[in-house]
């Protein structure tokens, strides 16, 4: 039996997991302690001054539990840390550390050379392309009804 064709959000989610996975591998092998995908994933989401977690779990689009537990652990690790929110009483800002920035600044010179591969891979056309495609604003998603069954109910 044929597998159906794959959709968008399945080719996009593909797309991400070969950068996640090559990163991943990459930090390994360049003797970085391993990290888990939300840990990677709170570096690409947080500011430069320090972001909370409530809008960390926001921008990765997880709880804030998921993020707490993501940020803790980086924060165990000696990458992050947290400090009082100026603007807030009550909030606190997640940063990075030195050790953090170190990190951070080696991952996106892996990120740049799996770039490169990509872009061989499909051409500059195809890559510049790619590229030009995703930093297009889509605007907001649409609402839409399921479409009827062509078989009418079952």
């Amino acid at each position: 039996m044929t597998q159906p064709a794959r959709n968008l959000p399945q080719r996009l989610a593909e797309a991400r997991r070969w950068f996640d996975e090559g990163l991943l591998a990459g930090m390994e092998a360049a003797g970085e302690r391993p990290l888990t995908v939300a840990q990677a994933w709170v570096f690409a989401t947080l500011d430069d001054a320090g972001t909370t977690v409530s809008e960390l779990a926001r921008r990765m689009g997880v709880t804030r539990q998921s993020a707490h537990q993501a940020v803790h652990g980086l924060i165990d690790a000696g990458l992050m840390e947290q400090v009082p929110d100026p603007s807030s009483a009550r909030a606190r800002l997640i940063r990075t550390t030195a050790e953090g920035r170190r990190a951070h600044e080696l991952a996106q010179r892996c990120i740049a050379v799996m770039e490169d591969v990509l872009a061989r891979r499909l051409g500059e056309q195809g890559a510049a392309a790619l590229r030009a495609a995703l930093e297009t604003p889509w605007g907001d998603p649409p609402l839409v009804a399921a479409p009827p069954d062509d078989e009418g109910p079952k």
